[in-house]
């Protein structure tokens, strides 16, 4: 994905065919090694090939693609007698899990 990225930037900056050394430097300019098998595969699946018009089929192609959805269901209720401890001990380790997951989030690059 990185590399694609590094592609339609330079593509939006004006250069039309970018070569592998082109998006070497701008992977390389935010410390990104490229992977030249990558950047080879991706050049030879654009070559030719006109950057609009395959931006406006992809758009077609996936406004055709069902994206909406119910939601999660709130689960089964907890068993027997044993009150709201146990779904209440449930409800503060996924509210934790969820305040860890966003604070990993944070570190993210551009091109990762």
């Amino acid at each position: 994905m990185k590399h694609l990225a590094a592609y339609l930037l330079l593509g939006l900056a004006g250069n039309s065919s970018p070569s592998a050394k082109d998006i070497n430097a701008v992977l390389s300019s935010v410390g990104i090694d490229a992977d030249e098998e990558r950047v080879e595969k991706l050049l030879g699946e654009l070559k030719g090939k006109d950057l609009q018009e395959l931006i406006s089929e992809g758009s077609a192609k996936l406004a055709s693609v069902p994206s909406g959805g119910a939601g999660g269901s709130g689960g089964a209720p907890a068993a027997g007698g044993a009150g709201g401890a146990p779904a209440e001990e449930a409800k503060e380790e996924a509210k934790e899990e969820e305040e860890e997951a966003s604070d990993e989030d944070m570190g993210f690059g551009l091109f990762d």
